[in-house]
């Protein structure tokens, strides 16, 4: 056999050990899609991937049973904003924290590592009397606020600092030497440099925000406020269950934005997360 036919059979060995391994994963995705498209019946019926009556009607009464697009709306633009915020607010966090030498600098950033390790819940009844007093229960403030303010703004921060701490100084030394302030340095040098690092944190910071759902249980009383984490869960019949086929097609409604981001910058996440260890 020629190396060349060793190689192509190498490589459809391993498409195929890939293939086999990806349907645990893939299966109950494509599971939920099905399901949006048949009948409560039909779904604690036969099991089958493909439905016996296609209900596409199932589609259109998510958006006639409550303010399913309203819904969609406010954690679309709360997901947004809060990434907008976060890159913004964490890239100079820990672009300051990588270069700046001040005193305590080291202990700060324990600190913000420490803070990590108290659970969302431990902090959601202080967080609450906080936000009452503000006078800003039934809106959206909080679930801007609580996540950019928070731990996973501490996590951005902490990537944001790995990132800054492996570029090389001496970039930064010829854009002293240009004229160019702190502040220039890190919007025209810095910044630029470090869009693997901020495509990662934008995703995790988007996933995350789109699928909060503590917050806005505990902050949200009005069904037009509700994000789609809420909204799922009251897809309910009159007695108080679920209604499984609507539910299904809503799911299915609700993890596009989150492939579609996937999808676009998939490549600048794993190489920042091979490179935020690199130093520091």
């Amino acid at each position: 056999m020629t190396p060349r036919r060793t190689e192509i059979l190498y490589r459809i060995c391993w498409t195929m050990a890939l293939l086999l391994l990806a349907v645990p994963f893939v299966f109950p995705f494509l599971w939920m899609i099905s399901g949006g498209f048949k009948s409560t019946t039909e779904i604690f019926g036969a099991p089958t991937l493909i439905p016996r009556v296609w209900r596409f009607e199932n589609f259109a009464e998510v958006f006639t049973y409550q303010p399913f697009a309203r819904q969609y709306f406010n954690s679309l633009y709360i997901a947004a904003t809060v990434t907008v915020l976060t890159l913004f607010i964490a890239s100079l966090a820990g672009y300051a924290l990588a270069r700046i030498r001040f005193a305590g600098a080291g202990l700060l950033m324990l600190f913000l590592v420490m803070a990590l390790m108290v659970p969302e819940e431990v902090t959601i009844i202080p967080n609450f009397f906080l936000i009452r007093a503000m006078g800003l229960i039934d809106t959206h403030w909080p679930l801007i606020l609580l996540p950019v303010f928070g731990p996973q703004g501490v996590v951005a921060t902490f990537l944001m600092r790995q990132f800054f701490l492996a570029l090389p100084r001496e970039l930064e030394e010829a854009g002293k030497m240009d004229g160019l302030s702190r502040f220039g340095v890190w919007l025209k040098i810095a910044l630029p440099m470090a869009r693997p690092a901020l495509a990662a944190v934008a995703i995790i910071t988007f996933l995350h925000s789109w699928n909060l759902f503590l917050e806005p249980l505990i902050f949200l009383s009005s069904l037009e406020k509700f994000t789609l984490p809420l909204a799922l869960s009251n897809f309910n019949d009159s007695y108080g269950l679920p209604l499984w086929n609507l539910q299904l097609a809503a799911t299915s409604l609700a993890v596009v934005p989150i492939l579609i981001i996937y999808l676009i910058a998939q490549r600048q996440i794993i190489e920042s997360f091979a490179l935020s260890g690199v130093k520091g």
